[in-house]
């Protein structure tokens, strides 16, 4: 682990100072290089899955871990759409000049070295090496060991295509062990050749990392994410992005977990919402005036206002205001992504104001906590923490900066 460290160091100068058309070049060398090695990918990704599915894994986690055609092709496009996406490096963020003739400048540099934890989706292996490259990093991944047949597929035609544009391969490395200890080497920074840890997957997991990591960690325990119907609601809108953020996809971290409904709409709102969650095959857990309003609905403990259900669950309770409705959230919450339905534009500028986190919206899903949906082609992860990098991860957030500053013989006194 030591020795990968120290290439992947190595690689990260070269890559730091490749021009962005050779770093482009080589993000579509390793799409092509997908496509190429198709089969090899999904014959080792069927491997995987029958090794999942002996193991009695559920049905969303097989889902997780699945390539078919339709989605390797997605994965190897997400790569050459990251290609297209401006350069983040170089950029100059301010420039100044101060009174004694000093020039200074703000400027994008990479953070180095970005080591990525993840567990079942084998996709994380192309999207977090093609976004390391395009911000001048070089990636040290670690699969987990239900997807590392598929991931470490996906890694050669990823070397491939890096190889292919005079790249080092170096600059993306699996770690060629399914051994969990090599998980504490990293996590330890591998003798300071790691910069940034980013873990992908389950809460014990991603636990793990943020109480042992020695080195800076971009992540999300839990995302319990809300939405608030206010009382100036349209109930057909709500009706719509309810139904969205919660059973679009269940397992993703933007799912939906509580519906918190004004007690100005109630009267109108409630019945109607939970009704259509309940017969979409959403089970509701409800507080008192819920169950009240419907009958079906099961009742609701403490302990699910702070639950991620990654499921076809979800728990209701009316408010009586904004300000309950955001102590709610605030008291409950994970800081992830938040979200309110009203037509009330005061309301909705104080509730995006006063939740304090990483995602907030207006009239829309919580489904949209997606670097793609952002437009940063492609995410590494969401992190919740109060770093430069908050939300989700994607190029340019996977940039720190250094001051160049320009002078004439200025000596200071």
């Amino acid at each position: 682990m030591l020795a990968l460290g120290r290439r992947a160091r190595a690689a990260a100068r070269q890559v730091s100072l490749a021009s962005a058309e050779r770093r482009d070049a080589a993000l579509l060398a390793m799409a092509g290089a997908l496509r190429v090695r198709a089969s090899a990918i999904l014959a080792a990704n069927a491997l995987d899955l029958a090794d999942a599915r002996a193991a009695g894994q559920t049905a969303a986690f097989v889902d997780r871990l699945l390539l078919d055609d339709h989605r390797l092709a997605g994965v190897a496009d997400a790569v050459a759409g990251i290609a297209a996406l401006p350069d983040p490096l170089g950029r100059v963020l301010a420039s100044w000049t101060q009174p004694n003739g000093l020039r200074f400048e703000r400027v994008t540099t990479p953070l180095g070295v970005i080591a990525v934890i993840f567990e079942s989706r084998p996709n994380v292996t192309a999207d977090a090496g093609a976004l390391c490259l395009k911000s001048g990093n070089a990636a040290i991944l670690r699969a987990g060991s239900d997807s590392f047949r598929t991931s470490t597929e996906i890694a050669l035609a990823l070397r491939e295509g890096l190889t292919a544009a005079g790249l080092p391969a170096d600059a993306i490395q699996l770690v060629p062990t399914r051994d969990r200890a090599a998980v504490g080497e990293i996590l330890k920074g591998l003798d300071g050749s790691v910069d940034v840890v980013v873990p992908r997957g389950g809460k014990s997991l991603v636990a793990r990392v943020q109480s042992d990591a020695r080195v800076p960690v971009f992540a999300h325990l839990d995302g319990n994410c809300h939405v608030y119907v206010h009382a100036a609601a349209d109930l057909a809108m709500a009706r719509d992005i309810v139904l969205n953020a919660k059973l679009r996809r269940t397992g993703v971290c933007g799912a939906a977990e509580t519906l918190l409904i004004d007690e100005g709409c109630a009267a109108t709102h409630l019945e109607p919402l939970v009704t259509a969650l309940i017969d979409a095959g959403c089970a509701v857990r409800g507080d008192a005036r819920t169950q009240a309003a419907v009958a079906r609905a099961e009742a609701a403990t403490e302990t699910d206002w702070a639950t991620e259900y990654l499921d076809r669950i979800i728990a209701v309770k009316v408010v009586a205001d904004l300000d309950e409705a955001v102590a709610h959230i605030e008291r409950y919450g994970s800081h992830h992504t938040d979200a309110i339905v009203t037509a009330d534009e005061a309301a909705a500028a104080r509730f995006l104001a006063e939740v304090d986190s990483a995602i907030v919206l207006h009239n829309a899903s919580t489904q949209f906590a997606d670097g793609g949906e952002f437009g940063f082609g492609a995410e590494i992860g969401i992190a919740t923490g109060r770093m430069h990098a908050r939300g989700p991860v994607g190029v340019e957030q996977l940039c720190s900066f250094k001051y160049r500053v320009h002078g004439n013989g200025q000596i200071r006194p």
